[in-house]
């Protein structure tokens, strides 16, 4: 078990269930490993055990600890993917929102790496490091979309290569809070870890290089102004299209961690509106410039019918 852990509740935090702050705080983890934590009574307020249900407020301080993953002990289970292309050197897979990745403190056997090791039939075992087998590039737990996962050690050393060429179009749809004043724009302003909470990312002089580009594809004025942009990464930085659209004054629509959770008026949601809609690369064994694209899924859909301009 690994050492308690201290998460501070976030200025301006009025009422937030326990649960739903150690999740937003931990978007790499699975809703079930933080219920997990709550329930074997792994989280305290104020030195005493409290339920998943408890209110926190600003000011107030979780100890927890999350049990640690060890490499070795992953196995292939057999979880449902979909998988929208594969071939003997790579896979491309739509994530739905709420899967972890890969595993970490406090996962358990429900992330991506669990499923793509019952699909592949072990194959994937050293591919890019034990804990993490073909994973090139990840998604947050609440983000939906499209990635790539590598098959072969060539493969993984070609993609992460692109990846650092910048090669790699990744995009992305996301509904942000107001209108947007430009059309298109760009937010280059590097991002490292927070001062006040190691767990969260920010805009800071000592982080690292990080840019995003943007530009507006629907605006909304009812209920409220919102505007729905598509976002590419030059750079892949945790958090980043996150942290730079609230950098801006234009948090994602039910954005917790940097956004404090605001949601558009009898909104349905209960993750960011963002979605990794396209990506493109140059196929590691043939050299061919691909690309796959990916609709909303429903939660996402639905929340963009019912806004008007």
């Amino acid at each position: 078990m690994s050492a308690p852990q201290r998460l501070a509740i976030a200025d301006g935090v009025r009422r937030m269930r326990a649960d739903k702050a150690l999740a937003s705080a931990f978007p790499e983890r699975s809703r079930v490993a933080v219920q997990r934590a709550f329930d074997a009574g792994l989280v305290a307020l104020r030195g005493l055990p409290i339920k998943r249900s408890a209110t926190v407020r600003a000011g107030d301080v979780l100890e927890f600890t999350f049990p640690e993953v060890k490499a070795a002990e992953l196995r292939a289970v057999d979880i449902r993917l979909d998988v929208l292309f594969e071939d003997e050197f790579l896979l491309v897979v739509d994530k739905p929102a709420g899967m972890v990745v890969h595993p970490g403190a406090g996962t358990r056997e429900d992330t991506l790496v669990h499923a793509l090791l019952a699909h592949c039939a072990g194959s994937l075992s050293g591919i890019g490091g034990v804990a993490r087998p073909g994973i090139v590039h990840r998604l947050d737990r609440g983000t939906s979309g499209l990635l790539v996962v590598a098959r072969t050690p060539g493969a993984y050393r070609s993609l992460v290569n692109q990846l650092g060429a910048r090669t790699v179009s990744r995009r992305y749809r996301a509904l942000v809070i107001g209108a947007v004043e430009s059309e298109v724009g760009v937010v280059d302003a590097p991002v490292g870890r927070s001062l006040s909470s190691p767990t969260r990312m920010s805009v800071s002089r000592k982080g690292k290089e990080a840019r995003t580009r943007y530009r507006v594809e629907r605006r909304f004025g009812q209920p409220v102004p919102s505007t729905l942009l598509e976002a590419s990464l030059e750079t892949g930085r945790t958090h980043q299209i996150r942290v730079h659209l609230a950098a801006i004054g234009h948090p994602v629509v039910g954005d917790e961690v940097y956004g404090r959770g605001r949601w558009l008026p009898g909104s349905t949601l209960d993750r960011p509106f963002l979605h990794a809609f396209s990506l493109a690369f140059d196929h590691p064994g043939t050299g061919e410039r691909v690309e796959w694209t990916s609709p909303l899924p429903p939660d996402l859909a639905g929340e963009l019918a019912r806004l008007s301009g």
